[in-house]
């Protein structure tokens, strides 16, 4: 199938690593020029170099906790490239974790501005760009937690959500302008968010690193039908059809790929 990407500029923040990694090598094999955003500029080196095989791969080192980067990467990006179509936005942490109760203001508001803010500061960078051109994919990268909350991630559970309400209210606001707004809600999937995750418990368990894995998958998340963590790949070929023109009737969804962990309708 062609996606319709070949020569189209894509924004991918949290690029250097996990589902933002594998969407930019997708999206830059379907002919896309693609610009990875992330905090540690080793990293972005590093994945960079890596990338480069599969097509036009450029580089951008932003804090998206700070309104000034952000807006800083965007001139960067449209001085190189002059405008941008795609923005696939990522990045993100699992935050502050552990009982309600104890959580300060401040471990919530770190979670905040990282998970929600971030994601509110490059739509406000790059969306302008998209509604001058009249042709706009931006695909936000929510979660499991945002429909199936767990109570040891209650912030992070509820920035999902809140991506999800503002995928839609973005949909709302500029699908008339030729940019369609979506969200992909991914679970369990092998990045190196979930790794930290399973090393830390196979620790606490005084279990290898797959038994972890393995216990986790029966006891927290039994409803993942297919047993195992899902592949950034699988969330990436999800994520490039979005972008694409196959997806000019897609507006205002949410795409779980999730191995059925979501136990409702």
């Amino acid at each position: 199938m062609d996606l319709g990407l070949k020569g189209k500029i894509a924004v991918i923040t949290g690029g250097d690593s996990g589902i933002g990694k594998a969407t930019a090598k997708l999206l830059a094999l379907e002919g896309a020029k693609v610009t990875i955003i992330d905090k540690t500029s080793e990293n972005l080196q590093m994945a960079a170099e890596e990338l480069r095989k599969s097509g036009e791969i450029f580089t951008v080192q932003a804090d998206l906790t700070q309104s000034k980067e952000v807006e800083a990467a965007k001139e960067q990006i449209i001085e190189r490239f002059g405008t941008v179509h795609i923005l696939v936005h990522a990045a993100g942490i699992t935050g502050a974790t552990g009982d309600f109760l104890e959580l300060s203001d401040e471990e919530w508001y770190q979670t905040i501005d990282v998970d929600l803010m971030a994601t509110v500061r490059t739509c406000r960078a790059f969306i302008g760009a998209m509604r001058q051109t009249g042709w706009g994919r931006v695909i936000l990268v929510s979660s499991e937690d945002a429909l199936q909350p767990y109570p040891e991630e209650i912030p992070y559970c509820a920035c999902k959500a809140a991506i999800l309400n503002l995928a839609k209210n973005l949909s709302k606001a500029y699908a008339k302008d030729g940019v369609l707004v979506n969200a992909v809600s991914p679970a369990y999937i092998a990045t190196p968010m979930t790794d930290a995750m399973m090393e830390k418990r196979s620790k606490q368990l005084g279990v290898s690193f797959n038994e972890a894995i393995d216990s986790f998958l029966d006891e927290q998340r039994p409803h993942i039908e297919l047993k195992r963590r899902g592949k950034p790949e699988e969330v990436a070929a999800v994520i490039a059809f979005l972008c694409s023109e196959q997806s000019s009737f897609v507006v205002g969804s949410n795409y779980r790929v999730d191995g059925g962990s979501v136990a409702s309708l």
